[in-house]
Order: C-alpha cells, then structure tokens, then sequence
C-alpha cells in the first residue's frame, strides 16, 4: 500500500524524470547544429538529409522488432505518419541543414529556439487550448518575435535576396515544422513511442532519398572526409533515433508546448557547442536578440512544467 507521503512524491518525481529527459533531448538536439556545421562543407545539405533519416529508420525499425513491436498496418495511419515525418524531420533537417551552409551554427540554433512561440500563436488563431493563454504567454510571444527581429538584424532588410536572411528564414521555416509536428504527432498516443518514431522516419527516408538523387546525385560526388562521415552517422544515430524515442514520449507526457519548450535550453547548447568547437563568433545583436528569445519562450513555457501535482502537464 503506498502511504500519503509516497502518494505526494511520485507524481513530483515523475516530472523531474520528464524534465530530465528534457534537458538530455535539448543537449542532443543542441549538439546537431555543431554536427551538422562539421558535415555539411562536403556532404550536400539534402543528401546529408537523406543518409541521417535513412540510417535512423533502419536502426528505429531493428529496435522496435527486438521489442516485439510491428509497425503499423492501416493505411491511413501510415498517410498520418507520412506528414509527422515531413514535419518533424524531412523538411525542417533540410531547411536547417542549407540554412547552415550560410550562417554561423550558434545563430542557427538562436533562431530554431522559437518552436514554442509558434505553438502559442497556433493556439491564438485557431483556438487549439486558447483558454489556457495567459497574459504572460501573450508577452512572451512579443518578446520572442522582437529578438527574432533584433537577431536577423536591421542589415537584413537591405540584404533581402542573398543567402544569408534566406537561411535566417530557412531556419525560421524549421521551427515552424517543429511547431507543428508535435500538435500533429498527438495522434499517435495510442502507439507505443518506438514504432511512432520508426514509422515517422521511414516515412522521411522514403521522402528525403529520392529527393536527393533528383537534385543532388550523390553518387556523383568525391568522398567525403572522416570527420565528415562521423558528424552524420552522430546526427543519425544519437540526435535522430535516439532524439526521436525520448521525443515521442514528451508529446504524451509534457504536451506540444512543454516539449517545444526544449527550443531554449537548445539554443544555448548550440551557440556553446559552436564558440566551443568552431570557434564561431555572434554579433552583439545576435547576443541580445537570443536574450530576448529566451526571455520569451521562458515566459511561454515555464508555466506549462510547474504542475505540483498529478500526471505531468499537457498543453
């Protein structure tokens, strides 16, 4: 029987272990700019895209087998999955990985903080959990569209066309799939995390590897260097399998907007990771667009993950 007192931790002690796995999957995903900043000089942005989320389906697919888990079988849960791995991975892995062939790692990683945002002005236009919005939140998403402003910089206004507020907005457009992909992959509580993450993958797989042969030709291209190959076998088994379990288990426990709130602890593990092993350099506007960024998504988030009790929150 359990006492009152075993009764009042283990729900405390349950979102600690989520809000652990939190901060891991932040760290890993943090980590993925830096890998792919290393890659990205010899390996084409898609078809970097296309080896990581292929490698990741095969090793998704052998893990959720040994657990004796079949994938899917409907069809239409299949067309379900087709979009959770458009949104969560085909699409905003290519639009970061040719936004970083332009732009420093770190701003990368400031900019893909602001899923969380996304999420709340979701929210906001179509209703989706409006009740829940408060003032503060309303707030944040201010502060965190003005240091998306102040990031960019006013230079960008004048460099509209050039590549390198293309990939600003490139990485903007990721966050905004990271927005979306979460809300979506709601859908799937039913299925255990493992075989969501290798079907969403696969699917990406079957999206990414013909779209790089049309428009990159791999074959055609001279052998990349170790360092190279090593950065994408990373990104593929540690910051895209493995991310992707711990991912879909956050949807069912802290919802889209508590997982999304991961976006902010990534940003500083990525422009960390990019002084640390790149050497990259961020201007003072990127440095105080980034502080307000995080003062927003904080102002977003934080709310969401302090339940004292009960089940870990949803949003």
């Amino acid at each position: 029987m359990n006492t009152p007192a075993q009764q009042t931790t283990s729900p405390q002690t349950g979102l600690a272990f989520e809000i652990g796995l939190l901060l891991l999957l932040s760290l890993i995903w943090g980590s993925s700019f830096t890998l792919i900043k290393i890659a990205v000089p010899t390996i084409p942005p898609i078809t970097m895209v296309a080896v990581r989320v292929t490698i990741a389906a095969v090793l998704l697919i052998v893990i959720a087998a040994s657990q004796g888990h079949a994938l899917p079988r409907r069809g239409s849960v299949w067309a379900a999955l087709i979009v959770q791995g458009l949104l969560q991975s085909a699409l905003p892995f290519a639009l970061i990985s040719w936004g970083e062939v332009h732009i420093a790692s770190g701003l990368a990683g400031v900019l893909n903080a602001t899923p969380p945002i996304f999420v709340l002005i979701i929210a906001l236009t179509t209703g989706r959990g409006r009740q829940a919005i408060s003032g503060r939140k309303i707030i944040g998403v201010a502060l965190g569209l003005a240091g998306v402003a102040v990031t960019m910089g006013a230079d960008a206004l004048s460099e509209i066309g050039t590549a390198a507020p293309l990939a600003q907005m490139a990485v903007l457009g990721a966050s905004l799939c990271y927005a979306l992909a979460p809300i979506w992959g709601q859908r799937f509580a039913g299925l255990p995390a493992i075989v969501t993450a290798a079907g969403a993958m696969s699917c990406a797989a079957l999206l990414m590897l013909p779209t790089a042969a049309v428009f990159e030709q791999p074959w055609t291209l001279a052998p990349p260097p170790a360092r190279a190959i090593a950065a994408v076998v990373a990104l593929a088994v540690v910051c895209t399998a493995f991310a992707m379990v711990i991912y879909f288990r956050l949807i069912h426990t802290l919802g889209p907007l508590g997982t999304t709130s991961g976006s902010y602890l990534r940003a500083g593990f990525a422009v960390a990771l990019g002084t640390a092993i790149l050497g990259e350099h961020l201007t003072s506007s990127s440095l105080a667009g980034m502080a307000l960024i995080l003062t927003g998504v904080v102002a977003v988030t934080v709310p969401a993950l302090r339940k004292p009790t009960g089940a870990p929150a949803r949003n």
